[in-house]
């Protein structure tokens, strides 16, 4: 068995809810000074919006659209030792009743970026390697290259995207698709292939691109990098069965964090967490690809167990007769480095 290395999860990954007033704020309780903040209003049709430590805190991306960087100078306006603040952007801190309620899902990576000459392209990077993830922006160069990615390990998903463009969507690629294929985070579409990650698995030290959807010569992009962490992290895949009695996935942890898109057909990036989820089923979502307001009707249900979390329905969004791709992120290890087994807190 497979000891984490991490018995606290929540000092690398941690949800919190917070509710906008209109001018500054400090949103504290996350616990550590977070890298990566992806957040989205639950009430209201906002977008789904990233800021991150590599490009600055006032670039902000959208997961739900293909708009290059954004400057937002009173969006989130600092990373903080316990959180972030925010200034009075109506996505970051609405006032109204009607789009005052917000999420944040909050990552550590390695704090202030360096220069990684391990690929062909230097990078500019932010790698915490206890868990697994890094943030790496880079120019591109066109044609056949590879970009170091600070893990030390191969990362088992990307997600990256053109900064200056427009017109090109998040390509999302992963060990569970294989990496002649890819997904688009802004969209629906099912797995298709494409040389964007080079045809070729990252290694210990790189990732591959070839195409200029993500290496456009002269123009800067942005990936996310993840390695699975044993206690702490889960990424793979599953079958569906169209039944409430469905698919149980182990991942070694009770989730605090799961987003699973179904590879097989048209359906969106589903995302459930345990702090607007607080009992089981699971069935508070909201959709990476969609700027709409969270779905709080029964359906697309899952429970979040001990040692990995259950599909509850058949629905197409997480459980029917089709293959779908998770990332996960624990609440608590379910075995700790010591090898004893943990109690749900």
């Amino acid at each position: 068995m497979a000891y984490t290395t991490i018995n606290d999860p929540t000092d690398y990954f941690n949800t919190v809810l917070y509710t906008g007033n209109g001018s500054t704020q400090s949103i504290t309780g996350v616990g550590f000074q977070p890298d990566w903040v992806w957040q989205k209003t639950r009430n209201y049709d906002y977008s789904q919006t990233l800021a991150d430590v590599v490009r600055g805190a006032s670039l902000n991306m959208f997961t739900n659209n293909t708009l290059a960087d954004q400057t937002v100078t009173n969006g989130l306006t600092s990373f903080d030792s316990d959180g972030f603040s925010v200034g009075a952007d109506l996505g970051w801190n609405a006032s109204a009743s009607d789009r005052n309620s917000k999420v944040a899902w909050n990552f550590k990576a390695g704090g202030t970026a360096s220069s990684n000459t391990d690929g062909s392209i230097t990078s500019t990077v932010s790698a915490n390697t206890t868990s697994g993830f890094s943030i790496v922006s880079y120019t591109g160069a066109g044609g056949s290259s590879n970009v170091g990615h600070g893990l030390g390990v191969a990362p088992n998903l990307i997600i990256a995207k053109n900064r200056q463009s427009s017109s090109l969507s998040w390509f999302v690629s992963c060990d569970a698709i294989g990496w002649t294929k890819r997904l688009k985070l802004d969209g629906t579409n099912s797995a298709a292939l494409n040389v964007a990650f080079g045809d070729t698995n990252p290694d210990s030290t790189k990732f591959y691109l070839q195409d200029n959807n993500l290496n456009t010569s002269g123009e800067t992009h942005i990936a996310y990098c993840f390695a699975e962490k044993a206690g702490y992290s889960k990424f793979g895949s599953y079958e569906g069965n169209n039944a409430t009695d469905n698919a149980f996935i182990y991942t070694g942890f009770k989730p605090a964090w799961v987003m699973v898109k179904n590879i097989d057909a048209n359906y969106g990036w589903q995302i459930l967490d345990n702090k607007r989820n607080t009992y089981n089923p699971a069935d508070d979502s909201l959709f990476a690809n969609l700027d709409t307001a969270e779905d709080v009707t029964t359906g697309d249900d899952i429970d979040f167990l001990s040692n990995g979390f259950k599909v509850r329905e058949g629905g197409n969004s997480v459980g029917d007769n089709y293959t779908y791709i998770y990332m996960a992120f624990a609440e608590h290890p379910f075995v700790s480095s010591t090898g004893t087994p943990t109690t749900a807190r």
